[in-house]
């Protein structure tokens, strides 16, 4: 897996304090803009986070680069549809590769004989895959052979408060393993160019204390704190 931050927002701190401010403010938004100081935003982005303020977040965005994840992590990746984008790599046009190009869990490559059963398993369909498109049958219905483990790429485009979100949820340690990795990768590159905004970012038992999960949790803070979301 690589992921990589491509681009985002210039100045994302000031342009959501700026777009806070705005709300209580005579001037206009590029004189808020102009006005504000360093030491003034990191306060202010602070105070919001505090509030739990979050729409000025959803200025500005942020746009990631990953490649070499599975097709069972983009299937969980889309499901965060508000305040995101998505372009995938299309198995209607692009032809798979050879059966290396797969992610295998490390359950199963620490397993020798699971390990045999997976491995014989992605070669038949890949095998079967290829077999179907020598009888000339489109690639966008040989795709359906292709299991869960095929390689994919991503570019995704979330806005920050889509991605604080995103980070309670995935950098859970009941999020499935893959994106997990996937999620701390992120958040550790929008950390280095906005972090403030991303200060408290990640699963809430590190960040708020509490475990959203119910009877779900994995028990790494007390009972008493431990809720539920419905």
């Amino acid at each position: 897996m690589e992921v990589k931050l491509l681009t985002y927002t210039p100045e994302p701190e000031k342009v959501v304090a700026a777009a806070a401010r705005l709300c209580y403010s005579p001037k206009t938004a590029a004189q808020v803009m102009e006005d504000f100081a360093a030491a003034d935003v990191n306060q202010f982005i602070s105070k919001l986070v505090g509030m739990g303020h979050f729409s000025p977040f959803e200025h500005v965005s942020f746009t990631f680069a990953i490649d070499g994840v599975s097709r069972a992590l983009s299937h969980q990746l889309v499901r965060h549809r508000i305040g995101a984008s998505f372009s995938q790599k299309s198995q209607r046009y692009v032809k798979a590769e050879d059966p290396g190009q797969i992610v295998k869990p490390c359950s199963v490559a620490s397993n020798a004989a699971a390990n045999q059963i997976f491995d014989q398993a992605i070669e038949q369909a890949y095998a079967a895959y290829a077999q179907l498109l020598q009888l000339d049958i489109a690639a966008e219905d040989a795709r359906y052979l292709l299991p869960n483990a095929t390689v994919t790429n991503l570019v995704v485009t979330m806005n920050a408060r889509s991605l604080l979100h995103f980070f309670e949820l995935r950098c859970c340690q009941r999020a499935q393993w893959e994106i997990r990795d996937m999620a701390n990768r992120m958040l550790a590159l929008v950390k280095e160019v906005a972090p403030n905004i991303f200060s408290s970012a990640g699963a809430t038992c590190n960040t708020q204390g509490f475990c959203y999960e119910g009877k779900m949790s994995c028990g790494k803070v007390p009972a008493e704190k431990i809720l539920s979301r419905s």
